[in-house]
């Protein structure tokens, strides 16, 4: 026999030998893969389970549930009390309407100066967007004893109560740049320093109208309330 051909033979024969076993080791290794990432399945999902039985998390869920309930409870009760919209009272009523609730935001207003136009007119668009405050006007001309208790000089006047207690006003538009074209941001941003209303998180976006107000309050006269009216 050809030395060179058992030498051949023999050298095929351990070549196949390896790949065989090649194929035997690749074949493992994959079964080992599929046993690895079933287990790993498994243990997800046994571990979701044991999650959502948690009592810790069920407990949390609870708490979470509970507390936007008593949220929306305590909505419905201040919309009840007058909260979330802009309204006119009377000298009747007004002792129960800043007395009733935390906060109140009071407009004495002269129908006929148009500078109180435009406050209700801010007013009224901030009253739905901020609950945790009341706001209300009142005909000063029909209220002369409140006028005369709290020392209204000037139209409009917007004074704010805290518990029933007058902790603080704004007089004409003295603090809004003393311009007619202020918008209602910058009187929102003024309501929430004075700490009558919270920011509103819902509207975070930025207001371009507002900064370029507030330029103009700064360059604005000093004798900001010249236009306002007397009572």
């Amino acid at each position: 026999m050809d030395p060179n051909a058992v030498k051949s033979t023999l050298s095929n024969l351990a070549f196949g030998n390896v790949m065989a076993a090649a194929a035997r080791d690749y074949q493992k290794e994959l079964t080992t893969q599929e046993k690895t990432q079933a287990s790993a399945s498994a243990n997800e999902e046994v571990d979701l389970d044991e999650l959502m039985d948690d009592p810790e998390l069920e407990r949390l869920h609870a708490d979470r549930i509970a507390s936007l309930k008593k949220e929306a409870e305590k909505r419905q009760e201040m919309k009840r009390q007058g909260h979330g919209e802009y309204r006119e009272i009377t000298e009747g009523d007004f002792l129960g309407e800043v007395t009733g609730t935390e906060k109140v935001i009071c407009h004495f207003y002269h129908r006929e100066f148009y500078r109180c136009k435009i406050m209700d007119k801010h007013l009224k668009s901030l009253a739905p967007n901020h609950l945790e405050a009341k706001f209300v006007k009142l005909d000063a001309e029909n209220t002369p004893f409140f006028v005369a208790k709290l020392a209204i000089k000037t139209l409009p006047c917007v004074i704010f109560f805290r518990n029933g207690i007058a902790i603080d006003r704004l007089v004409g538009f003295q603090d809004l740049g003393g311009k007619d074209d202020f918008v209602t941001k910058t009187l929102e941003v003024l309501l929430l320093k004075k700490g009558m209303i919270k920011e509103n998180k819902e509207d975070e976006e930025e207001d371009d109208d507002y900064h370029e107000n507030r330029d103009r309050t700064v360059r604005s006269s000093v004798n900001a309330d010249s236009d306002s009216d007397s009572v």
